[in-house]
């Protein structure tokens, strides 16, 4: 039996399935598919990319409706989603939507941006793409983290120091929580990340909204100690 090209959001499973074929099929006998959103209000697009289907995601770019800046009921953007997969291969996608004069700086419904996501998976060439592309690092999401406190989280030394570049991000900055970039890494354990932060004029004795410095919330001795003996070595006294 014939696919029924109008079978409620069979679009959306193809995107998601990858079946290029299917997804040709029922977009030629139904252009306006493109444009239809499921209960999540997500259009065909943001499943082709979140699941990384490249000859998909081309195929309905070229509808003469498509939005390269089209959001979910959360204000996800197709470039979001992309930027937000650990794959590398993923970069090609990005690219594309690159091409396609995305904006790297939209922000969904929590204020955070394609270069939040790229920063939290520690996806360099990513980042770099967006950077090159105009996306801004000082900017805020809900909780006022910018993308530099998620590479911090994360751990990330390659992250930290492109978006620690000339003209980028600034060390100290705090969230809501009065938490700087320094205050996350030493608090999940990174203390490679510590190190980088803190020849970068990272404030060791800042406090948080709680009263603690960054060194306060070093999980065991012995990540205290890497922070205290490397950053002697720098010649940044700790203690």
């Amino acid at each position: 039996m014939a696919e029924d090209p109008n079978a409620k959001y069979a679009i959306h499973e193809a995107c998601r399935e990858g079946q290029t074929s299917r997804a040709e099929a029922l977009l030629s006998a139904n252009p306006r598919l493109a444009t239809l959103r499921d209960p999540d209000d997500r259009l065909p697009i943001h499943w082709s990319v979140s699941y990384n289907h490249l000859p998909i995601t081309t195929l309905l770019m070229q509808s003469p409706t498509f939005d390269p800046d089209a959001s979910d009921a959360s204000g996800w953007t197709p470039l979001m989603m992309s930027c937000s997969r650990r794959e590398a291969d993923g970069d090609a996608t990005v690219t594309l939507l690159l091409s396609k004069s995305s904006s790297v700086n939209a922000k969904n419904v929590a204020g955070q941006t394609a270069l939040h996501f790229a920063a939290s998976k520690a996806a360099l060439d990513i980042a770099r793409q967006l950077l090159a592309a105009g996306a801004s690092a000082r900017v805020k999401d809900r909780r006022g983290q910018v993308p530099l406190h998620r590479a911090a989280a994360v751990g990330s030394v390659p992250m930290l120091r492109l978006l620690l570049g000339p003209g980028k991000s600034a060390v100290n900055g705090a969230d809501v929580d009065g938490m700087t970039a320094l205050h996350h890494a030493v608090s999940e354990g990174h203390g490679d990340a510590a190190l980088v932060l803190l020849v970068a004029g990272a404030e060791w004795e800042k406090v948080d909204g709680e009263g603690k410095t960054a060194l306060d919330y070093c999980p065991d001795a012995k990540t205290r100690r890497f922070i205290v003996q490397s950053a002697e070595r720098e010649g940044i006294d700790l203690e």
